[in-house]
C-alpha cells in the first residue's frame, strides 16, 4: 500500500524540495491552499484534499482539512477493529503529516495591526491535525519545523520508516509548538479585554529560543537567548547581528541598556555603555560629532565599551570608530561604506536594530525573577515634558537652561540607582552611578566633570534627602539641578539652592533603576 502524506504549512521554506523526495520514496501527497499551488506549479503530483474528502473548501477557507476522511486516516492504529471500520469508510492511512501554523506571531508583531486580522490568522485545522498525528505518534510522523524535513528525508532513504523515537520526539516537539500557539492567542485576547492598569491572573511568557550562548554572566553560569513572541520592530530581540564574534550573555545586558538610551532622543546622539551604565552620551549634528564627544565625556571607560546609534553610521563616523576597541556597536543601520570599514575589525559586532518608536516596546511589562517568582512592572515609558516641571526656586530657569536639563533628565533614568549626571547642552560630563547614598553619587559625578562642571547641569533620579548634594554641586559650580522633589526635607533643599543662588526645578516623577 502507498504511503501518503498531508502537506499544509505556512512556512514553506524548502518544501517544493522536502515533497519532491517524497515523491520519489514513493508517498503520495494531499495538500490544501497555498502549499497545494506551489506544489503543482513544480509539476510535483499531489491531489488537492478536496479530491479526498468529497467535500470543497467552504467558509473562505476556514474549513478544508476538518473531515473524518483526513483525521480518521491520521488517528487510526494498525488494529484490526480500526482496520475494519476504516475499510467501511473508504478511510486510508495517512502516514506523514507536515503542518506549520498560520503565521499569528508575526502578524501581531507588525505595526497597526487590527484585531480583525489577528483574528483571522488563528489556525484551527492546522493544530487540529498536529495533535491528532502527534497523539497517534506510535504510527504517524509529524514535522512542523522545516529544519526537521533532512532528519526525516534521511531515515526514510536508508531505513524506509522513521524510528519510533524519532517520532516521539518530533510528536513532544508538535505539541510544544501547538502550546506556544494557543498561549500566544490566549495572551493576545486577554490583552484586549484587560483594562491597560491591570495584571493578567495568570502570567503567560511565549519566547523562542535563538540560541545558546557561550556562558551567562560569569563562565560557570550557563545561559541562552530567547525572542518574545511578541518582539515587534525597533526591539533589541528583533536585531540582525552584520558582522563580528558571537554575542555573549553580557553583550545583549550592556545592548539593551544601550539602545534603551539612544533611542530617548529624536535629535541625533550616541551612548556609551559599560556594565549597563553610561559612560558617554552626547547629541550632535552627525553621528562623528556625537560619538566623539560622547567618548571625550569618559575616554578611560570608554574602552571596549558598547556604543550605540540612533541615526545610520556614516563613513566619517567609521574612520573614527575603528580606531579604537569596542564590544559591540549598535546603529538602525550603517552605510556601505561604514561596513566596509569597520569589515577589517574581524571581533567587532556590528547590530543594526530598527528605530521603532519609543514606548511600543513588548507589550508593556517588565519582568524580574526572584526566588521562585517574578515581579511584574510596567516599562518606565518617556519622561516628563518641560511644560510639566515646577520651578521651585527663586531663580527661574532660561529656555537655554531647560534645553540643558532635559537632556540631562533623559540619562539619568537610564543609571543604575543613586543616579546622578552632569552635563551640558550636549553631552555629559560626569556620571555617579550606584552609590548607597545620594551625596556619594554626586561627589563621583563631579569628580569626573572636574573643571566642566562649573556653569553646567546636574540630574538626579530621586530626591536629595539632605541639603548636602546641592552645597557639594554650589561647591563644583553647577548653575541648575533637576529633580523629582517628594523628599520631606525638600524645603530645606530648596532654602539651600536659593541661599547658594542656584536654579531648581521639580519634574514631580522619579527614575529608580535597580
Amino acid at each position: 500500500m502507498k504511503r501518503r502524506a498531508i502537506i499544509s504549512v505556512s512556512d514553506k521554506t524548502g518544501i517544493v524540495s522536502f515533497a519532491r523526495e517524497l515523491v520519489d520514496i514513493g508517498f503520495e501527497l494531499i495538500s490544501t491552499g497555498g502549499t497545494y499551488k506551489a506544489l503543482d506549479e513544480a509539476n510535483i503530483p499531489v491531489k488537492y484534499v478536496s479530491e479526498v474528502t468529497g467535500f470543497p473548501e467552504v467558509l473562505d477557507g476556514r474549513v478544508k482539512t476538518l473531515h473524518p476522511l483526513i483525521h480518521g486516516g491520521i488517528l487510526a492504529r494498525d488494529s484490526v477493529k480500526h482496520m475494519e471500520q476504516m475499510e467501511k469508510n473508504g478511510i486510508k492511512y495517512i502516514d506523514l503529516v507536515v503542518v506549520n501554523l498560520y503565521p499569528f506571531r508575526e502578524t501581531i508583531a507588525k505595526p497597526g495591526v487590527s484585531f480583525e486580522e489577528a483574528i483571522e490568522n488563528i489556525d484551527v485545522g492546522g493544530p487540529t491535525m498536529v495533535r491528532a498525528a502527534a497523539k497517534n505518534h506510535g504510527r504517524v510522523t509529524v514535522i512542523v519545523n522545516p529544519e526537521s524535513y533532512e532528519e526525516v528525508l534521511s531515515v526514510l532513504r536508508e531505513a524506509g520508516t522513521v524510528p519510533a523515537g524519532m517520532r516521539k520526539r518530533l510528536a513532544a516537539e508538535a505539541f510544544s509548538h501547538t502550546a506556544e500557539y494557543d498561549r500566544l492567542i490566549a495572551g493576545y485576547l486577554e490583552r484586549q479585554l484587560e483594562p491597560p492598569d491591570t495584571f493578567p491572573e495568570t502570567l503567560r511568557i511565549t519566547a523562542q529560543k535563538v540560541q545558546e550562548l557561550r556562558y551567562g554572566e560569569n563562565p560557570q553560569q550557563k545561559a541562552a537567548f530567547y525572542i518574545n513572541a511578541e518582539a515587534g520592530v525597533g526591539t533589541l530581540a528583533n536585531g540582525k547581528q552584520l558582522q563580528g564574534k558571537e554575542l555573549s550573555y553580557n553583550n545583549w545586558i550592556d545592548m539593551n541598556a544601550a539602545w534603551k538610551l539612544v533611542r530617548e532622543f529624536e535629535t541625533c546622539a550616541a551612548a556609551i555603555i559599560k556594565h549597563t551604565n553610561p559612560c558617554g552620551v552626547a547629541m550632535g549634528k552627525t553621528p562623528l560629532e556625537a560619538y566623539e564627544s560622547a567618548f571625550a565625556a569618559d575616554p578611560i571607560s570608554a574602552f571596549g565599551g558598547i556604543i550605540a546609534f540612533n541615526r545610520v553610521v556614516d563613513t566619517a563616523c567609521a574612520e573614527a570608530l575603528k580606531e579604537r576597541f569596542y564590544e559591540v556597536i549598535i546603529a538602525p543601520d550603517f552605510s556601505p561604506e561604514a561596513r566596509e570599514i569597520l569589515s577589517s575589525k574581524t571581533n567587532l559586532r556590528l547590530f543594526v536594530v530598527g528605530r521603532g518608536e519609543l514606548g511600543k516596546v513588548m507589550s508593556g511589562w517588565v519582568y524580574r525573577s526572584v526566588e521562585g517568582g517574578y515581579l511584574v512592572q510596567e516599562i518606565d515609558r518617556g519622561t516628563t515634558p518641560v511644560s510639566e516641571w515646577e520651578f521651585v526656586t527663586e531663580q527661574k530657569p532660561t529656555e537655554e537652561d531647560l534645553v540643558a536639563l532635559d537632556f540631562a533628565w533623559r540619562i539619568v533614568k537610564h543609571v543604575k540607582s543613586n543616579a546622578i549626571v552632569v552635563a551640558d547642552h550636549k553631552r555629559t560630563l560626569g556620571v555617579g552611578a550606584g552609590q548607597m547614598n545620594r551625596v556619594g553619587s554626586v561627589k563621583i559625578a563631579l569628580d569626573q566633570a572636574g573643571d566642566a562642571a562649573n556653569g553646567a547641569y546636574l540630574a538626579s533620579d530621586a530626591f536629595f534627602p539632605f541639603p548636602d548634594s546641592i552645597e557639594e554641586a554650589a561647591r563644583a559650580g553647577i548653575r541648575a539641578i533637576v529633580q523629582p522633589g517628594g523628599s520631606v526635607r525638600d524645603e530645606a533643599v530648596i532654602e539651600a539652592a536659593n541661599r547658594l543662588n542656584m536654579i531648581m526645578v521639580f519634574t514631580h516623577r522619579r527614575h529608580f533603576q535597580h
